[in-house]
């Protein structure tokens, strides 16, 4: 579909923008959106040595909830994802990993971002000690494996990035047996 696009920034934030695009289609219609510009993220879904998985409770402002979640935080302009992944799973548990293994990339809100998130599996733990960004409100808070997604079915556990590494794990075979 051949068309033309106008980009307006309505603000300049720390890590994402706010834009209102206006796209101009072959077919003489305009489309107006206002979008979220991200840099990218990654998920980590860190399998502790002994079998749990290392979540987070996160104050999560947007939704003024703590959330349980996996530990993920936005790339930095020109770092690999693989460097963030290795570099917020010790921010945020304490636990540096020996095996990153990427397990793909989603679009996490396609209506509102651009948002490209990067799944990694984080094995082989060794604990360091976390280091949480001073704005940051955390607390590790190791989950049974089957639990994580026993909770997925109850509605429980609800963030959506945690949701898709676990399952996507799960479906390409990289989980311990007998979960889920």
């Amino acid at each position: 579909m051949s068309r033309t696009c106008e980009r307006d920034v309505l603000h300049k934030g720390s890590k994402f923008d706010f834009e209102r695009v206006c796209l101009h289609l072959e077919d003489g219609s305009t489309l107006e959106r206002e979008i979220v510009r991200h840099p990218g993220a990654v998920v980590i879904l860190p399998l502790l040595p002994d079998g749990r998985v290392a979540m987070i409770r996160n104050l999560r402002v947007a939704v003024d909830d703590w959330l349980l979640e996996l530990p993920a935080g936005t790339i930095d302009r020109g770092e690999a994802p693989e460097i963030c992944a290795a570099r917020e799973l010790i921010e945020e548990t304490g636990w540096r990993a020996d095996r990153l293994i990427p397990l793909g990339s989603f679009l996490t809100t396609p209506g509102l971002t651009d948002e490209l998130m990067h799944a990694f599996l984080a094995t082989d733990l060794t604990h360091v000690g976390e280091r949480p960004e001073a704005d940051e409100r955390i607390q590790v808070t190791p989950v049974p494996l089957q639990t994580c997604f026993d909770m997925i079915d109850k509605a429980e556990l609800i963030d959506a990035k945690s949701m898709l590494a676990l399952l996507i794990a799960l479906r390409r075979g990289l989980l311990p047996a007998g979960h889920a």
